[in-house]
């Protein structure tokens, strides 16, 4: 979730990036699920009308009830706005890259530990290979 709310955060502004849930960061991010068009694919009517009754009523959610089911929802519609090729890197990239550095490792060139780390590896993997991995 909060790796989610972390990658939104960057475009929404400087109150996503203190990771509060606030009236403005959820407006933005109905916004730009409205743009997409996922506002409503993405998202149950329940989930939607608890967004919008809490962007309405509330400035910033004190309620740690309130807190968990809405950073559920965002969480949700944050994995939405990801882009596909952003998911792969996530998610099979690492595995890709782990698996190169193994190799790379038992062949004896120990640094190849630093890969593991290194994101613009990753994702070259991920692109050379977006035909394989149906991106």
């Amino acid at each position: 979730m909060a790796i989610w709310l972390n990658a939104i955060s960057k475009r929404l502004g400087d109150d996503a990036r203190s990771g509060s849930l606030t009236r403005e960061t959820l407006a933005k991010l109905r916004l730009r699920a409205l743009r997409r068009g996922l506002w409503f694919s993405g998202l149950k009517q329940s989930e939607r009308k608890l967004l919008e009754l809490t962007i309405s009523v509330v400035q910033r959610v004190r309620s740690f009830m309130l807190a968990k089911i809405v950073s559920k929802i965002v969480s949700k519609l944050c994995e939405a706005l990801e882009s596909k090729v952003f998911r792969l890197i996530r998610t099979e990239g690492r595995c890709m890259v782990e698996k190169l550095s193994k190799i790379a490792q038992n062949w004896g060139y120990e640094n190849a530990r630093t890969w593991v780390e290194d994101r613009g590896f990753r994702q070259y993997l991920v692109v050379c290979n977006l035909n394989v991995l149906g991106g």
